[in-house]
């Protein structure tokens, strides 16, 4: 039997009611070749697709090139639901957060929209609130939100200058548990990198995360003994057989050149883990033959690059003369991936001091990135930079792409094409998990209401 279905609330409910009776076939879905993996999928170029997929006991059986709407050959008990060309996607893989952060933004007044008005907000309300409770109820309603929207792995910083180790790290385990099945949740420590030349420090945050099964990681800037707290970070990584994961040159400062010293260190110690650097904004206002020594030093490291678009747009530039920005802090994408580096983009910070707004909604953060990057004309495969990409960095086997035997895990877009999908907000997309239509709502803001400090504004 066949079901042909307009309107997202019925397609829901018919996908619900087939995945009930343990199999039916999505006819007429519109895959992409950059994130699919299906001999359906062979194409020179990266493009749509139409394809029947075949799902089974909550696993995709098989991706076969579609077939006109009625044949001989269908099954007449099983469900055929024509879904009219809409596009489906892997779910979203976010590789750059601060859940630790998250929603604290109605309680610090002071933050101003300034990088260094973040941090002096930020670092008081950490100080005086950050208890396992607080984090644990702002972390749960932030994953809640990713989860409606289809996002299956994060990857989140966590502020770890001592004491907030000490709470942060066993809270973060019993989350990444609680999550499992859910949302495949990694950590990477953050911390200034001048708090690398502590030996005591560094030993014990590395043990500390490597024990956590997490990621080495800091904040570098250009101090003047940057280059041997870069070597410092790099054995500790080897050391105990971390990867490594750095926030970089967020300025506007053309001198800000940690990008290119870190991957001067990786090439000098041959560090054989993975390094992935975030933001690299000060690279766009450098000269092009520094950009280019710097891109192929980065190349040759096989380090990957995240752009954070939502975060940058927000804080560079900022003006407090009541002028207008020149600069919106975006980093060089398009010449990384001419290089072949692997680049990604994510969502950064949500309702905090560093960004007041965001809901962890990587729809948002991609389409955001493709009018602020120019990631169309034409659209290629950029789609990876929020699915196949992460999931690579963060070697999640299973993510970021759809394919025959995998969990039938999707998000289903009423568009039909990135014009559609990116013009609106796809607030009725349906997020297919193990086969069936999740129904997992998002969380109400007023759930937040108690959290001591908190005050609408």
């Amino acid at each position: 039997m066949t079901a042909t279905v307009s309107d997202q609330s019925a397609l829901r409910a018919h996908i619900d009611r087939a995945a009930g009776l343990g199999r039916y076939v999505l006819r007429n879905v519109r895959l992409h070749t950059a994130t699919t993996r299906a001999d359906a999928a062979d194409a020179a170029d990266s493009a749509f697709f139409l394809a029947d997929m075949s799902v089974e006991k909550g696993r995709i059986l098989a991706i076969t090139p579609a077939r006109p709407r009625t044949t001989t050959a269908d099954d007449p008990n099983l469900p055929f639901i024509d879904v009219g060309g809409r596009v489906a996607l892997p779910p979203f893989v976010d590789c750059h957060t601060h859940l630790d952060k998250g929603h604290i933004l109605p309680r610090t007044p002071a933050a101003d929209g300034t990088f260094d008005g973040a941090l002096a907000a930020t670092r008081s309300d950490r100080t005086a609130r950050w208890s396992a409770g607080d984090l644990g109820r702002r972390i749960d309603f932030a994953l809640r939100s990713a989860f409606h929207y289809g996002t299956s792995a994060i990857r989140t910083h966590l502020d770890s200058q001592p004491p907030q180790a000490e709470i942060s790290w066993p809270l973060f385990t019993e989350l990444r548990q609680h999550w499992r099945g859910r949302i495949a949740l990694q950590a990477s420590c953050l911390f200034p990198i001048d708090m690398a030349r502590d030996d005591a420090f560094l030993r014990d945050i590395a043990k500390r995360v490597a024990d956590a099964g997490g990621i080495l990681g800091a904040v570098a800037y250009p101090v003047p003994d940057i280059d041997h707290l870069l070597d410092r970070m790099f054995r500790a990584a080897s050391h105990y057989g971390l990867d490594l994961d750095f926030h970089a040159d967020e300025s506007a400062d053309p001198a800000a050149d940690v990008l290119c010293r870190i991957a001067e260190t990786a090439l000098r110690s041959s560090f054989a883990g993975r390094i992935v650097v975030g933001h690299c904004c000060s690279l766009a206002m450098q000269e092009t033959a520094i950009v280019d020594a710097t891109l192929d030093k980065v190349a040759a490291a096989g380090i990957t690059v995240v752009s954070l678009p939502t975060c940058n747009l927000y804080l560079q530039d900022r003006r407090k003369d009541g002028t207008s920005p020149r600069w919106r802090g975006v980093t060089l994408l398009h010449e990384m991936k001419r290089r072949g580096i692997a680049v990604a983009l994510a969502s950064d910070n949500t309702r905090d001091p560093f960004n007041s707004y965001g809901d962890l909604d990587m729809l948002d953060t991609f389409r955001l990135g493709t009018r602020a990057l120019h990631l169309d004309h034409p659209h290629g495969d950029w789609i990876k930079a929020v699915s196949t990409t992460p999931a690579e960095i963060m070697r999640l086997n299973g993510h970021g792409a759809i394919a025959a035997g995998q969990p039938a895990d999707l998000i289903l877009f009423e568009g039909r094409s990135w014009s559609e999908i990116l013009s609106r907000a796809e607030s009725d997309r349906i997020v297919i998990r193990n086969g069936s239509p999740s129904s997992a709502p998002l969380p109400a803001y007023a759930e937040l209401d108690s959290l001591e400090g908190f005050a609408l504004t």
